[in-house]
């Protein structure tokens, strides 16, 4: 009875130490994560953006390189930590533990891992930077923030969407100002009984009147459509640094300048109708119940 109550003794006491030694190298785990992550996000990552901050660099690259760094200190406060614990004593099992956890997190998170290769896409194409203007389906905005995961896009309703990187990189995307200048397109309908020269030289006129509007290439006018009600002239002309709200205000300006020297010049501006044509025949009924 005595070596039976020593031998559950000894077993615990090997129990406790043993838990005593797992929670001494969780503690330096712990105490060893912490300081490196805590020296990379307050020292180095702030010195980062310091040296950049100090020089003329892509806003998306320094984006970019401050979550790198960021992602590199807790990566190397990971592989630092275990060693030092005592839970992986070679740099061959600390790579071993690596790759089981690379490799259950990418069976997890396929989708993650899509969209995080998408971002790294994202980051390296020069055509994406953040400040662009960019449309995708029926959505438009400026781009806010690039990360390994998602696309921030403020839109021009003042509303913040967030965007799988995965759905940027397989799916059209346009950038209307991506080059220093760009073509603008206006409809104006004239009267059929109004001169179509005549309305041209007009509208031409105010293109080079407005000092957004470039003057090379030349504003050109063509008949586009013989609708219904009016005669539809396209205006094309170029405008330099495009912004949706310059683009906005520009055709803003156009059209209401076209308007009154269209109405200056008598030119109307139809608007749709229809004409009916025909006779309506009214045939008196006799009550049924009158008397004849």
């Amino acid at each position: 009875m005595v070596l039976q109550t020593m031998a559950v003794i000894s077993t615990l006491l090997t129990l406790l130490r043993r838990l005593l030694l797992a929670l001494e190298s969780l503690a330096v785990v712990i105490v060893v994560f912490g300081l490196v992550y805590l020296f990379g996000q307050y020292v180095v990552v702030p010195t980062v953006d310091y040296a950049f901050d100090s020089v003329t660099a892509d806003e998306t690259l320094k984006h970019t390189i401050h979550k790198v760094t960021g992602a590199a200190f807790l990566l190397l406060g990971f592989y630092l930590a275990l060693p030092l614990s005592g839970l992986a004593t070679t740099p061959t099992t600390v790579a071993a533990i690596t790759a089981g956890g690379t490799i259950a997190v990418g069976f997890a998170s396929r989708e993650i891992l899509s969209n995080f290769v998408s971002g790294v896409i994202l980051v390296l194409d020069p055509e994406f930077r953040i400040g662009d203007w960019i449309r995708w389906g029926e959505t438009e905005g400026v781009i806010e923030a690039i990360g390994f995961r998602v696309t921030r896009v403020h839109t021009f309703d003042n509303e913040l969407i967030t965007v799988p990187n995965s759905q940027l990189t397989t799916n059209q995307v346009w950038n209307p100002a991506n080059k220093d200048r760009r073509r603008v397109t206006c409809r104006i309908g004239i009267d059929y009984d109004a001169d179509i020269q005549t309305a041209r030289d007009i509208l031409r006129q105010v293109a080079l009147t407005q000092e957004s509007i470039e003057d090379r290439p030349a504003p050109t006018i063509h008949v586009v459509e013989l609708a219904e009600s009016d005669i539809g002239l396209q205006v094309l002309f170029w405008i330099a640094d495009p912004e949706r709200a310059e683009i906005v205000s520009i055709q803003s300006e156009y059209f209401e300048q076209a308007k009154a020297q269209l109405d200056a010049a008598g030119i109307d501006m139809p608007y749709p109708h229809r004409e009916l044509t025909g006779s309506v025949d009214v045939r008196d009924r006799m009550d049924p119940h009158s008397s004849r």
